[in-house]
């Protein structure tokens, strides 16, 4: 069971296209995303007018990844913070226009490397600020019994915006390159981003951020505010937990998915094509999820997700066949959303509004930091045990947290009521 409020009859997609608020929002998402992407491409296209030495290309390419990524792991949390005391409409506005206005200095800044460093790291702090303010900002529009199908199509979207924006994102840049010029790419992004941060503006929010409370911002107690709500409320900290481990399973799959592709007659290079059958399966999990969502309340969600993943990671290395091994990807996904969609919705159904940024700050430190463990242990790993051993490892991980992780649950409930 979940201890999530059970939808009404009128809940579902239908509803939710008639919020205007919402839509405004989930608009200015999908944009924002897909702007996120092709900026991040752009960056990459970019080191050919810097001029690396051959030998130096890819440690060039890692120290950008490592630019866009460490303001994730720093400010996170700060992040949240700052989104509880401030309005959070103007989060979202400002961090989108600052961040076209970024992409628009990069053709007037000198061609040194550590400008465009500078460019990735900037962007990615705006970022910080811009993801808690946008987690928050979505029970403030749609009523609680609404949330398990907004966080649905919100990781819908997020996927499908993840997909396109890299895969447009080269074509985009290119096309705008021919009818614009030397300006012409960074123009295209910066367009991309005030248009997400117009959307924003659509927004009739109602914060009920007070003025005096934007001047008393003590980031230290406020971060150890967050910290003891967590540990009181553990249904949240719970969930926390049970997305941070959904979310290391698959960076570990990122650096795995190329063996595994070579076991069922893909290509290494050809792995994207794994990501991109378990991101089908999560499309369409959370999509049931969020249409018929009602239905399924009383079920344990979580449980079965984990328990799916476990399976499909336990079996992942018998199998051979391509078309096996695209479905079991599907079916990894499937149980991934399981997972991540009625666990999210219950992090902004039980966090009160005042804790939201905090806690959605929190959450998006601990899951990156969480990612980068998997992502440097999954190949080492690898080599000393096998991709076999390392696979079996992980179902067994994620079987036993998610029997612990319901188990707790159940506890927890037991003790409320």
């Amino acid at each position: 069971m979940l201890p999530v409020t059970p939808p009404p009859s009128g809940s579902g997609f239908r509803t939710l296209f008639q919020n205007r608020p919402f839509m405004a929002l989930w608009s200015g998402q999908i944009v924002s995303q897909v702007a996120d992407k092709v900026f991040f491409v752009l960056l990459i296209a970019l080191l050919v007018e810097y001029q690396p030495l051959p030998e130096l290309r890819n440690s060039m390419r890692s120290a950008l990844m490592v630019a866009v990524t460490l303001p994730a792991v720093f400010f996170g949390s700060a992040a949240g913070i700052f989104v509880d005391r401030f309005n959070k409409k103007q989060i979202l506005v400002v961090t989108n226009a600052m961040r076209g206005l970024l992409t628009l200095a990069l053709p007037l800044l000198p061609k040194q490397f550590i400008f465009l460093l500078a460019i990735g790291f900037l962007e990615s702090i705006l970022t910080q600020f811009f993801a808690p303010a946008e987690q928050a900002t979505i029970p403030l529009l749609v009523p609680k019994q609404g949330l398990m199908s907004a966080n649905a199509l919100f990781t819908t979207t997020m996927l499908g915006s993840m997909i396109v924006g890299f895969a447009v994102g080269e074509p985009l840049l290119s096309l705008s390159q021919r009818w614009g010029g030397n300006y012409g790419q960074e123009f295209s992004v910066t367009v991309l981003y005030l248009i997400a941060a117009a959307l924003f503006y659509l927004i009739p929010l109602k914060d009920n951020t007070r003025d005096d409370a934007i001047v008393a911002v003590h980031p230290w107690s406020d971060f150890k505010e967050g910290l003891r709500y967590l540990r009181k409320n553990r249904l949240v900290s719970n969930a926390m937990l049970q997305l941070t481990i959904l979310y290391s399973v698959f960076a570990a799959l990122m650096i795995l998915a190329i063996n595994l592709a070579q076991d069922i007659g893909l290509k290494p290079t050809q792995f994207g094509f794994l990501l991109a059958a378990a991101g089908v399966g999560m499309v369409f999990g959370a999509a049931v999820l969020g249409h018929w969502g009602e239905r399924f309340h009383q079920k344990p969600l979580p449980l079965i997700g984990f328990l799916i993943m476990g399976f499909v990671l336990g079996v992942f290395t018998l199998v051979h066949e391509l078309w096996l091994g695209l479905t079991l990807s599907g079916l990894l996904g499937l149980g991934a959303s399981l997972i991540g969609v009625p666990m999210q919705t219950l992090i902004q159904q039980q966090t009160p509004e005042s804790m939201r940024g905090k806690v959605f700050g929190f959450q998006n430190n601990v899951v990156n930091i969480a990612l980068s463990v998997p992502l440097a242990i999954a190949g080492p790993l690898t080599d000393m045990v096998g991709l076999r051993g390392v696979m079996l490892a992980m179902s067994f991980v994620v079987c036993i947290v998610g029997i612990w992780a319901w188990q707790n649950t159940r506890r927890v409930l037991q003790d409320v009521i």
